[in-house]
Order: structure tokens, then sequence, then C-alpha cells
């Protein structure tokens, strides 16, 4: 399988890579710095350096044409304004649904937010902003003709990786590690029943494979 993920330098991105490679898969990651290049080569994928903010679908159908599958994995970070929360969070993963349409790669997986939904409409705060630019990029890629899959994690940290999650359309705010949101990505991208949902994704007591069965 060939996966190509945007935002390929991003700890998730880099721990889904190393899943993929470690089995023989072929993963493809998008970085925007040239320097990120050997680190994606360390954990076996390869690297396409493409700028996703200054980019457009014809500079993205060369490089997802033959994948399986895309995912969207990109983030302005925690550090960057308002403004980059909309070029990056939002318009960057519609650029990847027109790309991937354009390439003829149906299969489309999003990383996106628990709360994508629930940003406030009148805030300029940073965080809602973000809320915003998540939901919107999740509602347009569902409007899509791709079989999409919207995951959204909780809270993400660096605890090392249990294998169990809970997952759910209802599914509460809570913690999860960026591990298990690697494993869960995996697991979607083996799982065609996945394609058509949006789920949250938090800490549990489910394995992953188990709970994408449930959902």
């Amino acid at each position: 399988m060939r996966v190509v993920i945007a935002g390929g330098h991003g700890q998730i991105a880099m721990q889904l890579e190393r899943l993929l490679a470690a089995r023989g898969d072929d993963a493809v990651g998008i970085v925007r710095n040239p320097d990120h290049v050997t680190d994606l080569e360390q954990v076996g994928a390869k690297a396409v350096v493409l700028d996703l903010e200054r980019s457009s679908v014809d500079d993205l159908v060369p490089v997802l044409s033959g994948a399986d599958a895309v995912v969207f994995a990109a983030g302005a970070g925690p550090g960057s304004g308002s403004a980059r929360k909309d070029t990056v969070d939002r318009d960057a993963a519609v650029l990847l649904a027109d790309g991937a349409q354009a390439a003829g790669v149906r299969r489309y997986v999003m990383v996106s937010a628990i709360r994508a939904d629930e940003g406030d409409p009148d805030s300029d705060e940073v965080f809602q902003v973000y809320l915003r630019a998540k939901g919107a990029a999740d509602a347009y890629v569902r409007e899509q003709d791709l079989d999409w899959t919207v995951v959204r994690p909780g809270r993400l940290t660096d605890e090392p990786g249990t294998g169990q999650v809970r997952l759910g359309p209802d599914v509460e705010y809570g913690e999860v590690p960026r591990a298990d949101v690697a494993a869960t990505l995996l697991g979607v991208l083996d799982d065609p029943a996945t394609a058509g949902k949006q789920f949250n994704l938090v800490g549990g007591g489910t394995p992953v494979a188990t709970a994408l069965t449930d959902v």
C-alpha cells in the first residue's frame, strides 16, 4: 500500500510512517522544510518537499498519483497565528482533497480535532479560529466524492501507546497518546468499512481493531 501523508514531519505522521514502513508499505511524507527529509528517511519513509500553503492541485497530482490513500496530518502548530490556522488546517486539507480527486485517489483520512464543530463563530481567539478551520475542512472533505474517514483525537500526549482506545461520534473529550492515534490511523487505512465515518478518539480499554469494528 502506498500512503501519502501531508504534514509528514509531524509527530503522529512520523509514527504512522514508521508503522507503515515496518510492515513493508510505501510511506511518503509531504514536508515543507528540506531539512526534515533525513528524519523521514530514518523511519523508513520517503519525503517529498512541497509547501502546501504555496502549491496548487497541479503541483500535488504527481505526488499523489498511484497512491492507495492520502492522510491529512498537517497542522500550523501551537505557536502559529490565526492566519495559518486557515491556510494550513483548513486550506491545505481542502487542497489535498482536491488533489486526491484529480489524481484518482479515493481514500482520504483526515486527522481532525475532537471539538472541531464547537468553534465560537464570533471569537478571534486563536484556538477558536483553529476549531473553526478544522470544522470547515472536515465539512469540505465529507462533501467530496471520496472514501473519507474523519478521525477526531482528544488532547494529544506523549505517553507510551497502549493499543487501546475509545472511539465513537459521541465519545467525550479526553487524552490520547499520539502513538495510539497513529495505530488507529493504520487500522483505518486497513479497514474499508471505516469509509464514510467520523468519530472521536480518546484513550480507553478497547483494542484498536475491535474499536474500529464497533464504531
